[in-house]
């Protein structure tokens, strides 16, 4: 975000790799030489008219705090399961008033800061999560310190997914699912494979904007339906300069009530990262749902009277940001929310059920589905090699049953398509077109490949993007068509873009990879070649009939 001289990178989901140590995006990180940085430890806290908290009072706040922790799980031990039915809210407020913590209004509104820190480590509100398990993960956390990825997690992203063929602009309605394979259904496409891996998060299974043939087990909806996924909102902002002070990478603000303790509780300080003077303020529990609601003129308005409230007294000018970006995941169609946590009447046990595969067709990762690492980037990461070992696993299993059984369903080997298309009946720019040589009927089918390699803007666009300009790998899509259809294609006027937007519109063909050629195409292929070679061999031996 900014402008061309003061840009910085952004992370407007997740940002922070939360432990160190034997983290796998560390890992990652340091194979990659992508430089770390520390999120040090000082972070000042400011009362809501901008002067700063007593550190006396502040350090004896969070000890109440902590306590009252305690006091939860001293609490649950004795309660067993009916834990479960009771939010960690209730509780956390019950033990306060009995116990008379934090009366003072300063120590009220720091014990809110601390709370609304809780509900950002959570997404959620404390009245949502279970007093029994809402931090069934803790055993498993990852130790060290807590780090920025310099530049921002898209390094990392663009580094695994270096190579892997990627399809844009595409919804999808429904993924289909059985014995025979799986479909992905997106508007007027249908992709097909052997497995799907789903990963979308907990927000959009939800609310079942995904059509599932057929439905899911009831067990995993219950499952889906008990976890909770809350939300946390940022207003990440781009500044002329850091008005803050280079040495602070976090700084909190206090609020006068429970209700708004999540607003702009927190900043982080992206400068030491991002490549340019960047501040993000966090929104937590009610005040994440209230701020999708309000209008972003008027959160800028608030954030910024903030900051002025606290620097104006130091003599230091808060300059109007050169841009903002206000984000709304609790309304975006393709999350519904930010990560998950466990709610009342839910447990750990909901990660594990969502992490359930279905008849080795159907497979889910997601920081949802990792009961050790939820709410965590290393989480969903880990969650990912699982699921590749459990592909793989099932992929073998499959592998050693067609070996000791009749293959059946098997397309066509790469071996036998790039003989065949080593002598096309027909060519014309990137198609190339195989047909039987026995029969001219113009309704008998033959086979299409289209060979892209080097993708122009307008392929692209056709293609959802499923090319790699820098790529030197050619992409190449099969379909089975009439040799009327060939004729009716070469007819098409304009680049091969044209013709391409004409098969998949007009004549309403579907392309595949040859992984995805079935028995119908193994049978097409089988055909053709039989014939070729039939025709070869009549056509070897009539000359020598005619010598002797």
């Amino acid at each position: 975000m900014g402008k061309k001289d003061k840009r910085g990178a952004v992370d407007l989901g997740g940002s922070v790799i939360t432990g160190i140590h034997a983290n796998p995006l560390g890992v990652l990180a340091r194979q990659l030489s992508i430089p770390l940085h520390k999120v040090r430890d000082n972070c000042p806290l400011y009362k809501p008219d901008g002067v700063p908290v007593n550190k006396v009072i502040d350090s004896k706040t969070e000890m109440i705090f902590n306590k009252l922790l305690d006091k939860v799980n001293e609490l649950r031990k004795i309660m067993g399961g009916f834990a479960n039915y009771i939010s960690l809210g209730s509780v956390l407020e019950k033990l306060r008033q009995l116990y008379g913590m934090a009366r003072s209004p300063e120590e009220r509104q720091l014990l809110e800061w601390h709370l609304a820190n809780l509900e950002y480590a959570n997404a959620g509100c404390l009245s949502d999560l279970s007093a029994a398990y809402w931090d069934q993960d803790d055993p498993y956390e990852m130790g060290g310190d807590h780090c920025f990825l310099a530049g921002g997690n898209w390094r990392l992203i663009k580094a695994l997914c270096d190579g892997v063929p990627i399809i844009y602009g595409k919804t999808v309605d429904a993924i289909r699912y059985g014995v025979e394979g799986v479909e992905v259904v997106t508007g007027k496409q249908a992709f097909q494979a052997d497995m799907v891996l789903c990963t979308v998060p907990l927000g959009v299974l939800k609310r079942r904007t995904i059509r599932f043939e057929p439905e899911l087990p009831q067990r995993k909806l219950a499952a889906i339906d008990r976890l909770g996924f809350g939300l946390l909102n940022k207003v990440a902002m781009i500044f002329s300069h850091v008005f803050w002070g280079e040495e602070l990478d976090t700084f909190g603000c206090l609020n006068d009530t429970s209700d708004n303790r999540g607003e702009f509780f927190l900043f982080y300080s992206y400068h030491t990262v991002s490549g340019g003077p960047v501040l993000i303020a966090l929104v937590a529990g009610k005040a994440a749902q209230t701020f999708e609601r309000t209008d972003p003129s008027l959160l800028l308005h608030r954030v910024l009277s903030k900051l002025r409230g606290i620097y104006g007294p130091k003599g230091v000018d808060v300059p109007d940001p050169i841009q903002t970006i206000c984000t709304r995941w609790g309304n975006d169609p393709f999350s519904y929310g930010s990560y998950s946590h466990v709610r009342v009447q839910s447990s750990g046990r909901d990660y594990d059920i969502l992490a359930e595969s279905i008849g080795n067709r159907l497979f889910f990762a997601g920081e949802a589905t990792t009961r050790q690492y939820p709410a965590t980037m290393h989480g969903a990461y880990l969650s990912g090699l699982r699921e590749a070992s459990r592909i793989l696993r099932a992929t073998r299993g499959r592998q050693n049953y067609f070996r000791r059984s009749v293959q059946r369903n098997v397309g066509p080997s790469s071996d036998q398509l790039g003989d065949l298309f080593k002598r096309p009946d027909l060519v014309f720019g990137k198609f190339s077109f195989v047909f039987n040589p026995l029969t001219e009927d113009p309704k008998s089918l033959g086979l299409l490949r289209i060979t892209f390699d080097n993708c122009t803007e307008d392929t692209r666009k056709v293609l959802e993007k499923s090319c790699d300009p820098q790529s030197n790998q050619s992409l190449q899509l099969y379909t089975a068509l009439s040799r009327e259809q060939a004729h009716e294609l070469q007819m098409v006027t304009g680049e091969d873009e044209s013709k391409l937007v004409y098969l998949i519109n007009n004549i309403g063909l579907k392309l595949m990879g040859a992984n995805a050629l079935g028995i119908t195409y193994n049978s097409l292929v089988t055909s053709i070649s039989s014939a070729r070679k039939g025709r070869s061999r009549y056509r070897i031996s009539a000359p020598l009939l005619n010598t002797v």
